[in-house]
């Protein structure tokens, strides 16, 4: 039996690319396409849309209207639009994977009060391989010590609104809990002028933007004579989808709370 998808923000370049990867996995189908309201494609049929062909199922905007228990909601928007979505998710005691970025303050807390109360998957990268190398990097963390510098440099395409990235700020937090440090006080995001040497329980998170890359996320860590990187390149967005998808095939299975990527690939 397959497991019933909705794609929020189907219209949008991450919401073709996931409507595609579904129609491509076996045991997976787009029940639901929701965009937001007064949008153009608004019951335009989502597998066009998506350039798969026709599906039968109807771009709408109202999320409450096909969400229900058995469905996985994968949302990909914008921050305020994911959050209300979540908000939806929980009425409807929908499972949902909610990989936008770009939150405030606020809205963190919103997600956490909200994501333990259905079965939810939260991550700022649903990609398989920036989950492993989490993982990578901490082991390096609490290998190398004090004795070796963190720098994380990220780049994205220049439509990105946000910065530095959501993935690259969740990075940065493995580095400083592995290392015990406190990012609020030492994360660093550029550096101008007369600066002084480097202090070494600095975290430096750099942005770099421009084209369309997908996203490249460098983790670095620079010792006397020697030097580790750890980087992972995005080539398209079919790693993000598919790890998505991953993640909401696994996640219909759980009870409900709130869990990583780290979960679903057994880390956790």
């Amino acid at each position: 039996m397959s497991v019933p998808i909705i794609v929020c923000g189907a219209a949008g370049r991450m919401g073709r690319t996931l409507i595609s990867v579904i129609q491509q996995t076996e045991g997976a189908e787009v029940r639901g396409a929701v965009e937001i309201e007064n949008h153009p494609q608004l019951g335009h049929d989502a597998g066009e849309v998506a350039g798969v062909g026709p599906l039968g199922v109807h771009l709408s905007s109202d999320l409450g209207a096909v969400a229900t228990s058995d469905t996985v909601i994968l949302d990909f928007t914008n921050a305020t639009a994911a959050v209300e979505n979540l908000r939806v998710a929980v009425r409807c005691r929908s499972a949902v994977v909610l990989g936008s970025t770009g939150f405030t303050k606020e809205q963190v807390v919103e997600i956490d009060a909200l994501a333990s109360q259905t079965r939810s998957v939260v991550a700022s990268n649903m990609s398989v391989g920036i989950a492993v190398l989490h993982r990578l990097i901490r082991q390096a963390a609490l290998a190398l010590g004090s004795g070796f510098d963190a720098e994380i440099v990220e780049m994205h395409h220049r439509m990105k609104v946000d910065a530095p990235s959501g993935t690259a700020l969740a990075l940065a937090r493995t580095v400083a809990d592995a290392t015990q440090r406190d990012l609020p006080r030492y994360g660093i995001y550029g550096r101008e002028g007369i600066i002084g040497p480097r202090k070494g329980e600095e975290i430096a998170i750099l942005a770099l933007r421009g084209g369309d890359v997908v996203g490249d996320h460098t983790v670095i860590f620079a010792g006397l004579g020697e030097r580790i990187e750890l980087t992972h390149r995005a080539q398209s967005r079919d790693c993000l989808a598919r790890g998505a998808l991953r993640a909401a095939l696994w996640v219909v299975k759980q009870p409900v709370g709130r869990y990583g990527m780290e979960h679903v690939l057994g880390f956790a």
